[in-house]
Protein backbone atom coordinates (compact mmCIF):
# COMPACT_ATOMS: atom_id res chain seq x y z
CA UNK A 1 0.00 0.00 0.00
CA UNK A 2 1.52 3.34 -1.08
CA UNK A 3 0.57 6.93 -0.21
CA UNK A 4 -2.84 7.87 -1.62
CA UNK A 5 -5.08 10.90 -2.06
CA UNK A 6 -7.57 11.78 0.67
CA UNK A 7 -10.48 10.50 -1.44
CA UNK A 8 -8.76 7.18 -2.09
CA UNK A 9 -7.68 7.02 1.55
CA UNK A 10 -11.30 7.37 2.66
CA UNK A 11 -12.22 4.53 0.34
CA UNK A 12 -9.54 2.40 2.00
CA UNK A 13 -11.00 3.20 5.43
CA UNK A 14 -14.52 2.41 4.20
CA UNK A 15 -13.29 -0.91 2.82
CA UNK A 16 -11.66 -1.74 6.14
CA UNK A 17 -14.92 -1.02 7.97
CA UNK A 18 -16.85 -3.22 5.52
CA UNK A 19 -14.30 -6.03 5.84
CA UNK A 20 -14.45 -5.95 9.65
CA UNK A 21 -18.25 -6.12 9.49
CA UNK A 22 -18.05 -8.95 6.96
CA UNK A 23 -15.90 -11.17 9.16
CA UNK A 24 -18.14 -10.29 12.10
CA UNK A 25 -21.21 -11.38 10.15
CA UNK A 26 -19.43 -14.59 9.14
CA UNK A 27 -18.66 -15.61 12.72
CA UNK A 28 -22.14 -14.53 13.86
CA UNK A 29 -23.59 -16.97 11.32
CA UNK A 30 -21.25 -19.72 12.47
CA UNK A 31 -22.12 -19.06 16.10
CA UNK A 32 -25.82 -19.36 15.25
CA UNK A 33 -25.10 -22.60 13.37
CA UNK A 34 -23.22 -23.94 16.38
CA UNK A 35 -26.21 -23.15 18.59
CA UNK A 36 -28.47 -24.93 16.10
CA UNK A 37 -26.21 -27.98 16.13
CA UNK A 38 -26.39 -28.07 19.92
CA UNK A 39 -30.17 -27.84 19.87
CA UNK A 40 -30.76 -30.36 17.08
CA UNK A 41 -27.74 -32.67 17.14
CA UNK A 42 -27.04 -31.80 13.49
CA UNK A 43 -23.61 -33.37 13.01
CA UNK A 44 -22.89 -32.05 9.46
CA UNK A 45 -23.74 -28.52 10.62
CA UNK A 46 -21.40 -28.85 13.60
CA UNK A 47 -18.59 -30.14 11.38
CA UNK A 48 -19.09 -27.27 8.93
CA UNK A 49 -18.58 -24.79 11.79
CA UNK A 50 -15.38 -26.56 12.81
CA UNK A 51 -14.06 -26.84 9.25
CA UNK A 52 -14.68 -23.13 8.59
CA UNK A 53 -12.42 -21.89 11.40
CA UNK A 54 -9.32 -21.79 9.19
CA UNK A 55 -11.00 -19.28 6.88
CA UNK A 56 -11.85 -17.04 9.82
CA UNK A 57 -8.26 -17.11 11.05
CA UNK A 58 -6.87 -16.31 7.58
CA UNK A 59 -9.24 -13.39 7.10
CA UNK A 60 -8.39 -12.02 10.56
CA UNK A 61 -4.68 -12.08 9.76
CA UNK A 62 -5.32 -10.36 6.44
CA UNK A 63 -7.26 -7.55 8.11
CA UNK A 64 -4.57 -7.10 10.75
CA UNK A 65 -2.04 -6.70 7.95
CA UNK A 66 -4.23 -4.04 6.33
CA UNK A 67 -4.32 -2.11 9.61
CA UNK A 68 -0.56 -2.35 10.07
CA UNK A 69 -0.06 -1.03 6.53
CA UNK A 70 -2.36 1.88 7.30
CA UNK A 71 -0.38 2.71 10.43
CA UNK A 72 2.97 2.43 8.67
CA UNK A 73 2.28 4.00 5.29
CA UNK A 74 -0.58 6.45 5.81
CA UNK A 75 0.19 7.57 9.37
CA UNK A 76 -3.44 8.31 10.32
CA UNK A 77 -4.15 11.08 12.83
CA UNK A 78 -7.07 12.16 15.03
CA UNK A 79 -10.35 10.40 14.22
CA UNK A 80 -8.76 8.28 11.48
CA UNK A 81 -6.19 7.02 13.96
CA UNK A 82 -8.92 6.10 16.44
CA UNK A 83 -10.84 4.30 13.72
CA UNK A 84 -7.87 2.21 12.57
CA UNK A 85 -6.82 1.50 16.17
CA UNK A 86 -10.34 0.44 17.19
CA UNK A 87 -10.75 -1.67 14.06
CA UNK A 88 -7.42 -3.38 14.66
CA UNK A 89 -8.53 -4.29 18.18
CA UNK A 90 -12.04 -5.32 17.10
CA UNK A 91 -10.65 -7.81 14.56
CA UNK A 92 -9.54 -9.97 17.49
CA UNK A 93 -13.11 -10.35 18.75
CA UNK A 94 -14.64 -12.10 15.71
CA UNK A 95 -11.61 -14.40 15.56
CA UNK A 96 -12.14 -15.38 19.21
CA UNK A 97 -15.88 -15.79 18.69
CA UNK A 98 -15.11 -18.13 15.81
CA UNK A 99 -13.03 -20.23 18.21
CA UNK A 100 -15.92 -20.29 20.71
CA UNK A 101 -18.33 -21.36 17.96
CA UNK A 102 -15.97 -24.26 17.23
CA UNK A 103 -16.10 -25.20 20.91
CA UNK A 104 -19.90 -25.30 20.83
CA UNK A 105 -19.86 -27.41 17.68
CA UNK A 106 -17.46 -29.84 19.34
CA UNK A 107 -19.75 -30.06 22.37
CA UNK A 108 -22.61 -30.89 20.00
CA UNK A 109 -20.58 -33.72 18.47
CA UNK A 110 -19.62 -35.03 21.90
CA UNK A 111 -23.18 -35.07 23.24
CA UNK A 112 -24.78 -38.49 23.44
CA UNK A 113 -27.74 -39.37 25.60
CA UNK A 114 -28.91 -36.16 27.23
CA UNK A 115 -29.55 -36.73 30.93
CA UNK A 116 -29.43 -33.12 32.12
CA UNK A 117 -32.11 -30.56 31.22
CA UNK A 118 -30.77 -28.07 28.67
CA UNK A 119 -31.98 -25.23 30.93
CA UNK A 120 -31.99 -21.93 29.03
CA UNK A 121 -28.78 -22.52 27.08
CA UNK A 122 -30.25 -21.92 23.63
CA UNK A 123 -32.15 -18.84 24.80
CA UNK A 124 -29.03 -17.37 26.38
CA UNK A 125 -27.09 -18.20 23.21
CA UNK A 126 -29.59 -16.31 21.09
CA UNK A 127 -29.27 -13.32 23.43
CA UNK A 128 -25.51 -13.45 22.96
CA UNK A 129 -25.98 -13.65 19.20
CA UNK A 130 -28.24 -10.59 19.30
CA UNK A 131 -25.64 -8.66 21.28
CA UNK A 132 -23.00 -9.54 18.69
CA UNK A 133 -25.15 -8.47 15.75
CA UNK A 134 -26.08 -5.20 17.43
CA UNK A 135 -22.50 -4.41 18.36
CA UNK A 136 -21.38 -4.93 14.75
CA UNK A 137 -24.20 -2.67 13.56
CA UNK A 138 -23.13 -0.02 16.08
CA UNK A 139 -19.55 -0.20 14.81
CA UNK A 140 -20.68 -0.03 11.18
CA UNK A 141 -22.95 2.98 11.71
CA UNK A 142 -20.93 4.67 14.46
CA UNK A 143 -23.86 4.56 16.90
CA UNK A 144 -22.70 5.34 20.46
CA UNK A 145 -26.17 4.95 22.02
CA UNK A 146 -26.51 1.37 20.77
CA UNK A 147 -22.98 0.66 21.95
CA UNK A 148 -23.84 1.91 25.45
CA UNK A 149 -26.98 -0.25 25.55
CA UNK A 150 -24.91 -3.33 24.73
CA UNK A 151 -22.37 -2.55 27.44
CA UNK A 152 -25.15 -1.92 29.96
CA UNK A 153 -26.86 -5.19 29.05
CA UNK A 154 -23.83 -7.33 29.83
CA UNK A 155 -24.77 -7.73 33.49
CA UNK A 156 -28.10 -9.26 32.46
CA UNK A 157 -26.61 -12.02 30.35
CA UNK A 158 -23.98 -12.64 33.03
CA UNK A 159 -26.78 -13.19 35.53
CA UNK A 160 -28.61 -15.53 33.18
CA UNK A 161 -25.43 -17.55 32.70
CA UNK A 162 -24.84 -17.72 36.45
CA UNK A 163 -28.41 -18.91 37.08
CA UNK A 164 -28.17 -21.52 34.32
CA UNK A 165 -24.89 -22.85 35.71
CA UNK A 166 -26.40 -23.13 39.17
CA UNK A 167 -29.42 -25.01 37.80
CA UNK A 168 -27.24 -27.51 35.96
CA UNK A 169 -25.05 -28.12 39.01
CA UNK A 170 -28.10 -28.44 41.26
CA UNK A 171 -29.52 -31.13 38.98
CA UNK A 172 -26.35 -33.22 39.36
CA UNK A 173 -26.39 -32.86 43.14
CA UNK A 174 -30.02 -33.90 43.32
CA UNK A 175 -29.41 -36.98 41.16
CA UNK A 176 -26.48 -37.99 43.35
CA UNK A 177 -28.70 -37.61 46.42
CA UNK A 178 -31.29 -39.87 44.78
CA UNK A 179 -28.73 -42.68 44.78
CA UNK A 180 -28.21 -43.08 41.02
CA UNK A 181 -25.56 -45.66 40.16
CA UNK A 182 -21.91 -44.79 39.42
CA UNK A 183 -22.24 -45.28 35.65
CA UNK A 184 -25.24 -42.97 35.45
CA UNK A 185 -23.55 -40.38 37.66
CA UNK A 186 -20.50 -40.50 35.37
CA UNK A 187 -22.69 -39.80 32.34
CA UNK A 188 -24.46 -37.05 34.26
CA UNK A 189 -21.10 -35.52 35.12
CA UNK A 190 -20.10 -35.53 31.45
CA UNK A 191 -23.35 -33.77 30.54
CA UNK A 192 -22.98 -31.24 33.34
CA UNK A 193 -19.40 -30.47 32.35
CA UNK A 194 -20.40 -29.99 28.72
CA UNK A 195 -23.29 -27.69 29.64
CA UNK A 196 -21.18 -25.62 32.02
CA UNK A 197 -18.55 -25.17 29.31
CA UNK A 198 -21.29 -24.24 26.84
CA UNK A 199 -22.65 -21.59 29.19
CA UNK A 200 -19.16 -20.26 29.84
CA UNK A 201 -18.41 -19.94 26.12
CA UNK A 202 -21.72 -18.21 25.41
CA UNK A 203 -20.90 -15.72 28.14
CA UNK A 204 -17.53 -15.12 26.49
CA UNK A 205 -19.22 -14.42 23.15
CA UNK A 206 -21.29 -11.75 24.90
CA UNK A 207 -18.09 -10.33 26.41
CA UNK A 208 -16.58 -10.01 22.94
CA UNK A 209 -19.73 -8.22 21.77
CA UNK A 210 -19.21 -5.79 24.66
CA UNK A 211 -15.60 -5.32 23.57
CA UNK A 212 -16.77 -4.31 20.08
CA UNK A 213 -19.30 -1.88 21.58
CA UNK A 214 -16.71 -0.36 23.92
CA UNK A 215 -14.22 0.13 21.10
CA UNK A 216 -16.97 1.70 19.02
CA UNK A 217 -17.45 4.27 21.78
CA UNK A 218 -13.73 4.93 21.66
CA UNK A 219 -13.65 5.51 17.91
CA UNK A 220 -16.81 7.65 17.84
CA UNK A 221 -16.42 9.71 21.00
CA UNK A 222 -12.76 9.24 21.91
CA UNK A 223 -13.99 7.57 25.11
CA UNK A 224 -11.45 4.95 26.25
CA UNK A 225 -13.06 4.34 29.65
CA UNK A 226 -14.67 1.01 28.75
CA UNK A 227 -11.94 -0.40 26.51
CA UNK A 228 -9.85 -3.21 27.93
Amino acid sequence: MTAVTRETYQQVLDTLRADVCSIGELVAERFDNALDSLATGDEPLARAVIDGDGETNDRSLGLETECVDLFALQQPVASDLRFVTASFKIITDPERIGDLAVNLAQYALAAKQQLVPEVAVEEIGRDGSSMLERSLAAYDAGEPDTAREIVAGDDTIDEHCRAASENVTRHLIEREADGDGPSLIEQLLDDVTRLLLTIRDIERVADHAVNIAARTLYLVENDPELTY
